[in-house]
């Protein structure tokens, strides 16, 4: 799952949250699972500005997590989203949501 994760970041933020990473990931989780259709959504009806944000704080806590091929595919979209170029976002977002299945996956492993 290395290529997913970055296991120094993982064993680095396990060592500073301690008892709280659970917490930590769980968070992201939920956080996550409620931005990722807003993604969708957001595309579907071409509001450019929410789909910015969302991929923008998608993106922040990703990197934070060490989860950074998903982090970049959020920076595509939030780029996308600011020049307002939807074109291939469709599949990037396809990506994501995919993506995200074996991502939660990989930080629950580490709980």
């Amino acid at each position: 799952m290395s290529d997913i994760l970055d296991l120094d970041t993982i064993t680095m933020l396990k060592d500073i949250m301690e008892d709280e990473f659970s917490l930590l990931i769980e968070t992201f989780v939920d956080d996550a699972s409620a931005r990722i259709p807003t993604l969708r959504k957001s595309l579907d009806i071409a509001q450019m500005d929410e789909l910015m944000r969302s991929a923008h704080s998608l993106k922040g806590s990703s990197s934070n997590l060490g989860a950074i091929p998903f982090s970049q595919k959020c920076l595509i979209v939030e780029k996308c989203a600011k020049e307002g170029d939807m074109s291939g976002l469709a599949d990037v977002i396809s990506e994501l949501e995919a993506d995200f299945i074996g991502l939660e996956a990989a930080l629950k492993s580490h709980i």
